[in-house]
């Protein structure tokens, strides 16, 4: 007995939704009764000495007493109780491992098909939740079980064995350990009665055991496990850079059709080119010939496909007439270096009257090698897939007859004219017309009927039959290959027909879907047009199930109706959403559920669920609907991830706005707050500690400083209190009907001490109407108004303020004689904490004109800034006049000019 222990077995890996992924030991064995449970019992003993805690999942000791010996002592979790047919059965409690999830739990028999109505058709499927979840593992197998290798143990042992796991799956393994014993001791322990319990065929069970196989099944599992050590000595290099000889780019392409033997060639094509360390492609060529493949024929197709995707073949599928032409051209795209292909074995005869693909491809094929694998079935065993038979009504039937006979009526009328050779020619029309309307056979129908019609009434003797008339038996022949041909063409082409128009529909629907989201920014809406375009496409009920605040699959959107969306139902959602696994009806897991659910995931996570209920009453899905729905999900999962990215790239903009405008406000409170402070806190100083130190002039001065500095500090707390309300909209205007040469002279008056070293010129219409207006609000705008044009031009340079009106709205304007503002920053001084960039050392905080715009906008009026001709500024804004009102004559300058 050979197995190796590893102290790094709990080490665990990173899944793509970013959880820890368990790791799998496989204890390996050449048959049953070789020890591979008790070796895995042992190593779970030792693990649960260390600490580790161990819990028996499923473990079967088939009664042997060395083995149950083992298992006593471990912690085990009650089994699963199904009912089916009437009969009890258990199954490993998926759900209680989960609950419970322990560092190590102990499943045995890996190849074992679970009970219809367990959520995996598999156990090793059981398995692969348990990784995905964290949970490590310790399994057990037979070399016989292996996926590629079936065929092989099944031509050695002569059993054919049902139950087998797929290489894919098992290359996942952490590591495999082989159980190894040799035969002599396997054959005495079934003797001794320690490999099956008394009452089984015991005869049976020792032809299977014989030298010969346990050599050869010895030979298998060294060589696996050989290959494996291989496969790990390889990554090594290629993970330290050890240089050797790598395998060069080579790739398999396998020919599939629905045939029980193409399972073979699958496993065949696999071992080749995991031997070969290529990649492979398993390929199917739809043909009209052979369209539509009935019931038997789709399931065969989609399970050979589904078992070429499990050994991880990339699988194509192509519609033509030449299959061999079809394959050596796609041959020729994917550089495809090696072909396999299956032929059944026949007659001599058989082979000389017709060409088979294999034939075909070998005599075609260049540069690509052919490799072809001959099949004799065994009609013991498997049974002949027989053409499809279309049920055609009698209708069409009858059609064709009553078609022929208005034909032949027309014929005798023309007859007299036309000649023996052309109303042959005129029922030929008939029997064209029934094979392109109807079909072949009721083409070949309307052929019989038409030769015995112009052998009765037209071959002398008319109206009867006699033994001359037998070389006319010819004209029978010509109608019936007439009829062959004809049909047998314009049903391939009506097959081509509906096989492009149903590509065409679904490139068409994930066409219009794609463009129908393109501009959508919204989730709900988003989720409703792919429920509505997928509903639409695939004829169906479906169901959009996203994630909700709280974590758990809500309905977003949906389409026809959502009634099968029971808790059953959502329990399966949840698990494909989990697992981000395809699973429901049609598929190996849950497949007793009514829907077929779909993970809308993306490489770093799922966002949700696609849930359809199909109405076709197939027992698999077919792998051209797996392929659309998952196109369908792709499009959906990559929507919901752009409205996501949008969403965070609106709020990472807001976050880096706020903290721009944090920054300025930051900037600006050290400057404009510091700078008046500064002022303040020295001339107070000043005025303390030199109490009559000082002239009363001086003093006046100190004083002036702080008094300026304060009102400083007030228009600047004053700024943020305003842009404050604005922005949470809780400012309230307190209109009144007032003079605008009134609210012009308040300004000014606040604004005297920094205009006394500058000349103000202001021009009012003598006429300017009564506005109303909130005084205090438009008082604070020319303040603010004047403040930065003071700011922004040179000292002693002229500062005008004019207003003027016409019917609908007045106009004032406040000019400087600065330095204008670059063209391109006309759009941005209204901006928050937006600030020029000039040579004067100007203090702000960014915010005036920007309070100016918000108050001129609740008064419903507008504001701009554009550069005076003559050099300087001008900030304009207008306020519309609303009802009329007469003029107020009274002027507090008196004058139209007035200068200070």
């Amino acid at each position: 007995m050979i197995y190796e222990k590893k102290t790094d077995w709990y080490t665990t890996s990173s899944n793509l939704n970013g959880q820890k992924r368990g790791r799998m030991t496989v204890f390996l064995g050449v048959s049953a009764g070789a020890g591979k449970t008790y070796a895995m019992l042992d190593a779970a003993r030792e693990r649960l000495a260390e600490g580790v805690d161990v819990v028996v999942g499923w473990v079967d000791t088939y009664g042997r007493m060395e083995t149950e010996a083992l298992l006593k002592g471990l912690p085990a979790l009650a089994r699963r109780r199904l009912v089916y047919r009437d009969k009890e059965f258990e199954e490993i409690d998926l759900n209680a491992i989960l609950d419970r999830r322990p560092a190590l739990v102990l499943v045995g028999n890996l190849a074992h098909n679970n009970i219809p109505g367990s959520r995996h058709t598999h156990r090793y499927q059981d398995v692969e939740e348990l990784l995905a979840a964290g949970v490590n593992v310790y399994t057990t197998i037979n070399i016989q079980h292996i996926e590629t290798l079936n065929d092989i143990v099944t031509r050695i042992t002569g059993v054919a064995v049902k139950e087998t796991v797929p290489d894919k799956f098992l290359e996942s393994a952490f590591q495999i350990q082989l159980v190894d014993i040799p035969p002599e001791e396997l054959i005495q322990r079934l003797k001794d009665g320690k490999v099956y319990v008394p009452g089984q065929d015991e005869e049976a069970l020792r032809r299977f055991y014989r030298p010969g196989n346990i050599n050869a099944l010895r030979e298998l599992a060294l060589r696996y496990t050989a290959k494996r050590v291989g496969h790990t000595l390889e990554t090594y290099m290629e993970d330290h850079r050890i240089e050797g000889p790598w395998p060069t780019g080579d790739r398999i392409m396998v020919c599939v059709s629905p045939s029980p033997f193409s399972a073979q060639l699958i496993r065949m094509a696999k071992r080749t080119a995991e031997g070969m360390k290529a990649e492979w492609l398993a390929v199917y060529v739809e043909t009209p010939r052979r369209f539509p493949p009935n019931e038997a024929e789709r399931d065969l197709l989609a399970r050979n496909l589904q078992l070429a995707v499990d050994l991880g073949a990339e699988t194509i599928t192509l519609t033509g007439n030449d299959i061999a032409g079809e394959l050596l051209e796609l041959a020729k795209k994917r550089n495809v270096s090696q072909i396999l292909i299956g032929k059944s074995l026949h007659t001599a005869f058989w082979e000389w009257t017709r060409s088979s693909v294999a034939d075909n491809l070998t005599h075609r094929s260049s540069g690509v090698g052919i490799y072809v694998i001959p099949n004799k079935p065994k009609p013991e065993k498997q049974k002949k897939l027989h053409f499809p038979t279309l049920r055609i009504p009698l209708i069409n039937y009858l059609l064709p007859l009553m078609t022929m006979a208005l034909v032949t009526i027309l014929a005798g009328l023309v007859y007299p004219y036309v000649g023996l050779a052309n109303v042959a020619m005129l029922l030929i029309l008939p029997i064209l017309f029934s094979a392109v309307k109807w079909g072949t056979g009721p083409a070949v129908a309307a052929a019989v009927v038409c030769s015995l019609t112009f052998d009765y009434f037209y071959i002398p003797p008319v109206l009867g039959f006699i033994p001359a008339d037998l070389p006319y038996l010819l004209s029978l022949v010509v109608f019936i290959i007439v009829a062959l041909l004809t049909g047998t063409l314009s049903g391939r082409l009506q097959q081509q027909v509906i096989s492009s128009r149903q590509r065409e529909t679904r490139m068409a629907a994930l066409y219009s879907l794609s463009r129908d989201i393109a501009a959508v920014s919204e989730i709900n809406p988003a989720m409703e047009i792919v429920a509505r375009r997928i509903s639409e496409t695939t004829d169906s009920q479906v169901a959009v199930l996203l994630l909700d605040q709280s974590g758990k699959l809500e309905l977003r959107a949906g389409a026809s109706s959502q009634d099968f969306l029971n808790d059953s139902e959502l329990a399966a959602a949840e698990w494909s959403f989990e697992n981000g696994e395809i699973a429901g009806r049609g598929t190996e897991t849950l497949s007793s559920a009514v829907g077929l659910y779909v993970p809308l995931r993306t490489e770093q996570y799922s966002q949700g669920v696609l849930g359809i209920k199909l109405e076709s009453k197939e027992q698999r899905l077919q792998l051209e609907q797996r392929r659309l729905l998952e196109a369908f999900a792709n499009l959906t999962s990559l929507l919901v991830t752009r409205i996501k990215l949008a969403e965070l790239a609106r709020e990472s903009h807001l976050v880096a706005e706020s903290e721009r405008l944090r920054t300025a406000l930051f900037d600006s409170l050290s400057h404009d707050l510091r700078t008046p402070l500064a002022s303040i806190i020295g001339a107070v100083t000043s005025l303390l500690e030199g109490e009559g130190f000082f002239s009363p002039e001086a003093s006046y001065d100190l004083l002036q400083t702080i008094k300026q500095g304060a009102l400083r500090m007030n228009r600047f707390v004053g700024n943020l209190l305003d842009m404050a309300e604005l922005e949470s909209g809780l400012i309230r205007l307190n209109k009144d009907w007032c003079d605008i040469r009134e609210i012009i002279g308040v300004a000014v008056r606040d604004m005297k001490d920094l205009l006394r070293d500058r000349p103000l010129r202001v021009k009012v219409s003598p006429d300017l109407p009564l506005v109303k207006v909130d005084f205090v609000v438009l008082e604070q705008v020319l303040v603010n108004l004047l403040d930065n044009a003071i700011k922004y031009s040179d000292t002693g340079s002229e500062i005008c303020i004019s207003a003027s009106y016409d019917n609908k709205q007045v106009k004032i304007t406040v000019t400087d004689n600065g330095q204008g503002i670059p063209t391109g920053d006309l759009d941005h001084v209204f901006d928050k904490f937006y600030r020029l960039k000039s040579p004067r050392q100007v203090s702000g905080t960014g915010l005036g004109l920007a309070i100016c715009k918000g108050l001129i906008e609740t008064h419903e009026g507008s504001i701009w800034a554009s550069n005076n001709p003559s050099g300087g500024l001008d900030v304009s804004f207008i306020l519309p006049l609303g009802e009329a009102v007469p003029n107020n004559p009274s002027c507090i300058y008196g004058e139209e000019n007035n200068d200070h």
